[in-house]
This record gives C-alpha cells, sequence and structure tokens, in this order.
C-alpha cells in the first residue's frame, strides 16, 4: 500500500499498547515516520499520550489517543472498537508492548494471588485476546503484522528466579507467536516477538546518538541501548517487504543477559 508519498506504511492503522511513553512512545513515532496512522494507548499517562498525538499529527498522520488497560478482560475488544471509530479503518499493525512489571525482586511463593494474576493478564493473555480481535480483519485484507515483545533469551524459556510469573506469561507468549505466524502465513499476516534488553528510565525515549558514548556499567565497553534501537527492529518487522519474517524471536539486547546466576536464601 505504498503511496506516492513513498512512505510504506501509508495508510496502515496501528494500534501501539502502551504508547504513552517509554519504547511503545518510539515506536509509534518510528511507525507514523513510514507514514503509519498510529492509536496511542495509556492507561494513567493521559497528558503524554495527548502530547505524542499532537506530535503525530504533526507528522502528517492521522493519530488518537485512547485509554484501555490491556489486563483488563473486558478492555481489548472496547480498544480495538475505539480504535475503528477514531481513525477510520481496522488494526493492520497491532504492537503488544504494555505489560506490566514488578521491578522488586520476590520469589514467586511471596507474590500474592492477585498479583501472580494480574501479570498473566496483562503479559499473556491480554495480547492473545487483542490478537483475536485484530486477525479477521487482517485475513480479510490479507495483510496484518503482529509483534510482541518478550524479554532477553525469552525464547530459551530459561528459569528466571524473582521473576516467575512475568517470564512465564512471556514464555507462554512465545509459544503463541510461533503458533500463529504459522497458522495465518496463508492470509499474509507475519507474527514475531522483539525481545528488549535492560533498557531503563530517560534511554528508553532516546535516539542511538544520544546515548552514543555513555558507558553501560552492566557491559563493559558498550553504550547502553536506546529506545530507537527497540523501535528500528519493529519497524522493519512491520515493513511490506518483510512478509518473508514471521515467527522469530529477535532479542535487541546489545549481548546482555538479564537472567543472572541465583543462589537460593533460607
Amino acid at each position: 500500500m505504498e503511496s506516492r508519498t513513498g512512505k510504506p506504511l501509508a495508510g496502515r492503522t496501528a494500534l501501539v499498547t502502551g504508547s504513552a511513553r517509554g519504547l511503545g512512545r518510539m515506536t509509534a513515532l518510528e511507525l507514523a515516520a513510514l507514514g503509519c496512522n498510529v492509536a496511542v494507548n495509556y492507561v494513567r499517562s493521559e497528558a503524554d499520550a495527548a502530547e505524542l498525538v499532537e506530535r503525530l499529527r504533526a507528522a502528517g498522520v492521522r493519530a488518537a489517543a485512547i485509554r484501555a488497560d490491556v489486563a483488563d478482560p473486558a478492555a481489548p475488544k472496547r480498544l480495538v472498537a475505539d480504535v475503528e471509530r477514531e481513525l477510520g479503518a481496522g488494526v493492520d499493525i497491532l504492537v503488544n508492548n504494555a505489560g506490566p512489571f514488578i521491578r522488586e525482586r520476590r520469589r514467586f511463593a511471596e507474590y500474592a494471588e492477585d498479583e501472580a494474576e494480574a501479570l498473566m493478564q496483562g503479559n499473556l493473555l491480554g495480547p492473545m485476546r487483542l490478537d483475536r480481535l485484530v486477525i479477521p480483519g487482517m485475513r480479510e485484507r490479507r495483510w496484518g503484522r503482529i509483534v510482541h515483545f518478550g524479554f532477553g533469551r525469552a525464547g530459551e524459556a530459561r528459569g528466571w528466579p524473582h521473576r516467575a510469573a512475568y517470564a512465564a506469561a512471556k514464555v507462554g507468549l512465545v509459544s503463541l507467536t510461533k503458533t500463529l505466524a504459522v497458522e495465518e502465513a496463508a492470509s499474509g499476516i507475519t507474527v514475531n516477538m522483539v525481545c528488549p534488553g535492560d533498557i531503563r528510565g530517560e534511554h528508553k525515549e532516546m535516539g542511538i546518538e544520544d546515548v552514543r558514548g555513555l558507558a553501560d556499567p552492566e557491559s563493559p565497553g558498550q553504550r547502553p541501548g536506546a529506545g530507537e534501537d527497540v523501535a528500528r527492529v519493529v519497524a522493519f518487522l512491520c515493513d511490506p517487504a518483510s512478509d518473508y519474517v514471521t515467527g522469530n524471536v529477535i532479542e535487541v539486547t546489545g549481548g546482555f543477559d538479564p537472567i543472572r546466576n541465583y543462589i537460593p536464601q533460607g
């Protein structure tokens, strides 16, 4: 659907969950630069979402901010319907970026039941619901891109002490990624997973040149990762010419391994 503008995603509609801030925001900006109309999804960051929408519109694409918590079982259906109403088209590109994460280190038995369930809802069941909702329209149009977000080494299904529920959800998403890639290939839909490294804080919204020359204490001799590193990979996967790339788990980690050797205590 490349238009006379020369932008490969002109006329396409993308839904990027959790995109008011961080990696989702950088992804939204990257897709808009390729001509894509973008639905900005948020839960609490209303002001950030509104500011991003104005920036996207200034870039010449249609954009809308839509509040929805993908961890809420009732939210995905409303979210997809709102995107179609606000942007006037079905979802061609779904980037499942949103997902709760508890940074405090705790063993699995120390999680409250509702905490563990919330991690599963937001990181596995929410994306599953959204995938199921957008696939019929993608099939009808014979074109679609689904990108899931994981974590470094998720494809290996290794144990991750202190992150049990989160890791279990994302590893489940690995299997879903590969399954959908096979099931939907004949319909022109690709499904891939991008696994960011430990990109923290303000670096999530930085470009590559912004972090060039900075030191990364976790990886001596290497620069820190930036949001642009991840967004560029997502944009590549969404490009119409990337239709031969599907079912992959792609790490954007700088070689960093988030799963440390663990010595049980007590």
